[in-house]
């Protein structure tokens, strides 16, 4: 299976040393995860072995071999926030979803995720929507 988008996408990356993390990062934001013919698409055009991809997709948590909403939801959950209340927030969001961490909504909109870390430890109790940052 030939998916035009991985085409161009690894075509924009062309002769770039180590564009493996960059690539996997346009094909996920481009279907919401990391299909498989994408992968095999991918590893054929740069000529390494689809293996060293699975590696490094299972490898970093952003991520994901299985379809995710539109738009990803992460709920901190380290310390920092965890003692601001952040369970309270995540409850709210399993509510009004009516999902669990790791689950997708069925119109295929939010995926809800528990996170342990967002780097915003002063912000907390924090939520990710999207890359955007909610205190």
């Amino acid at each position: 299976m030939n998916l035009p988008a991985v085409n161009d996408i690894v075509a924009r990356h062309a002769g770039q040393r180590g564009a493996t993390v960059a690539i996997l990062q346009e094909i996920q934001e481009e279907f919401h995860y990391l299909p498989r013919p994408a992968l095999e698409q991918i590893a054929t055009e740069l000529a390494i072995p689809l293996g060293h991809l699975y590696r490094v997709a299972t490898f970093y948590k952003a991520f994901s071999l299985e379809p995710r909403g539109k738009h990803l939801i992460q709920v901190c959950l380290g310390t920092a926030c965890h003692v601001r209340g952040s369970l309270r927030n995540l409850e709210m969001l399993q509510s009004n979803l009516a999902i669990q961490p790791g689950e997708t909504t069925r119109d295929g909109l939010f995926t809800l995720e528990k996170a342990y870390c967002l780097g915003g430890c002063a912000l907390g109790p924090l939520v990710v929507i999207g890359g955007k940052y909610y205190s």
